[in-house]
């Protein structure tokens, strides 16, 4: 569907300008009445009240929303590919043997490239479902699977940004999954050049790009992180990027952390991905770390790590749905926030088994508020709605194409019809709201953001055009 100037009628949220989460709330756009008008290039053309609408776009066609809601397209800073059958796996214990268990063995299954195909699908269908426009994906070891993750998201319109899982040393359970440290490189090398911006040809615009996506410091070496920072080092400047795992389990005696200094000698888990991976955190290559780099979970940072991570730019992809399944704890948020880093949300498929973000923003609020003490804070809508979309954006450093419905920007956005989905229909029409109208508009997203589920998202748009989910299979 190609896209067309046209007018979007209905009530409009979003996070206006590039504000910090602290300052979302005053930033918060709420039109009840409100016009979204796209160009036949897929930009944002005009957005305000119906009311307000200038004589030039009357002649438009009209897609009338009204009744119903038009948001941003909702932004997944971490989800794992090779996992998409693999939520709610059972198999005892906490990350490692969850990992050992379920994981290992579910992902190597992606060898089979008839298998690689059908996940391929599934997956792109649960992101078109779940108003995910955009997506930081953590891939398959095997290179066919991830071609066909990359050929179905071209084909259904969708923002993806993927690389291979990276795998050179492991436990016994995923053996299948590793490859010798030079050919970890040769393989990564070869998605980027296949991949990496192959829709336009320039990172600032492109629907597909490649990360460099080492599964965590323990399934690589020193030697692999040495070669890995060489190899970042001459494609950064293409826009590639950078993912993998943070500080996510700190159980005692054998928690994922404790493990990475203990194998590493290192002062910090921080320091494996910040070229200092030798003992006594010595250098021994370069840093992976960046604007363009997203690390996933950071729940048991050091106040260095924090310092370091918002000094470099790099952005916490927080999974709040998958660290209550695995029992990793609570990123602590106001400790995170006040250094400056940027925290997007991650819906962390499959050890998260929400696909919505905003059934993760859910969990987010919730985890939240139930933090002891001091730390202990109840996010605001604006804070939510912005976690989901605006801060996801910026992780992505495509805050000036997407994120919220700023003029210029690439018009990805969803409509929301809540008669598609009763419960919240009901909620939104009969629940309680203020007399104060800022209260009454917080209690509108809030209901709105907590309350949605899948059917009621009607339309999913990326850069104007309707995304449509893959058929077969």
């Amino acid at each position: 569907m190609t896209p067309s100037s046209r007018v979007y009628r209905g009530h409009i949220f979003h996070i206006a300008g590039s504000p910090t989460v602290a300052a979302a709330h005053r930033h918060l756009v709420s039109l009840p009445d409100g016009v979204l008008v796209t160009t036949d290039t897929g930009r944002i053309a005009w957005v305000g009240s119906f009311v307000d609408l200038p004589a030039v776009y009357e002649t438009l066609a009209v897609t009338d929303n009204r009744g119903g809601f038009i948001l941003p397209g909702f932004v997944d800073t971490h989800v794992h590919f090779p996992q998409t059958y693999s939520t709610d796996s059972y198999g005892g214990g906490q990350l490692l043997e969850w990992l050992d268990n379920c994981v290992f063995p579910a992902e190597a299954r992606l060898a089979d490239p008839g298998f690689g195909e059908q996940i391929a699908r599934d997956f792109t269908r649960r992101r078109v479902a779940a108003g995910t426009t955009s997506a930081l994906v953590f891939g398959s070891a095997f290179p066919p699977a991830q071609d066909a993750l990359f050929e179905e998201s071209h084909r259904a319109g969708l923002r993806l940004v993927s690389g291979r899982g990276i795998q050179t040393v492991g436990s016994k359970p995923s053996q299948a999954l590793l490859t010798s440290e030079a050919r970890a490189l040769e393989l990564v090398t070869d998605e980027i050049a296949r991949w990496h911006a192959v829709d336009t040809g320039d990172a600032a615009t492109a629907l597909l790009q490649v990360a460099v996506v080492p599964r965590f410091s323990l399934s690589v070496t020193p030697t692999t992180l040495a070669g890995l920072g060489e190899l970042y080092d001459a494609v950064r400047g293409q826009g590639v990027y950078f993912h993998s795992h943070l500080n996510e389990n700190n159980r005692p005696g054998t928690g994922e952390i404790e493990a990475v200094k203990s194998v590493y000698q290192v002062d910090t888990y921080l320091d494996t991905y910040d070229g200092r991976f030798l003992p006594g955190s010595a250098r021994g290559g370069s840093s992976l770390l960046g604007r363009r780099s997203i690390l996933a979970h950071a729940v048991h940072c050091e106040n260095s790590e924090l310092a370091r991570l918002a000094e470099t730019g790099t952005s916490v992809a927080h999974c709040p749905t998958s660290q209550q399944f695995l029992g990793s704890g609570t990123m602590p948020w106001l400790r995170t926030t006040s250094f400056g880093v940027n925290v997007a949300i991650g819906s962390d498929v499959g050890a998260g088994d929400e696909w919505l973000i905003s059934r993760v923003l859910n969990d987010c609020f919730k985890v939240h508020l139930s933090e002891p003490g001091e730390a202990g804070l109840s996010l605001d809508p604006a804070a939510l709605l912005f976690t989901g979309t605006l801060a996801g954006a910026r992780a992505l450093d495509m805050e000036a194409r997407f994120g919220n419905f700023d003029v210029g920007k690439d018009a990805d956005f969803l409509l929301i019809e809540p008669d598609r989905w009763e419960p919240l229909a009901t909620v939104l029409e009969r629940g309680i709201r203020a007399d104060d109208e800022e209260m009454a508009t917080d209690q509108t997203l809030f209901a709105l953001l907590l309350a949605l589920r899948q059917p009621a998202i009607a339309g999913v748009f990326v850069r104007g055009r309707r995304v449509l989910a893959p058929t077969g299979g």
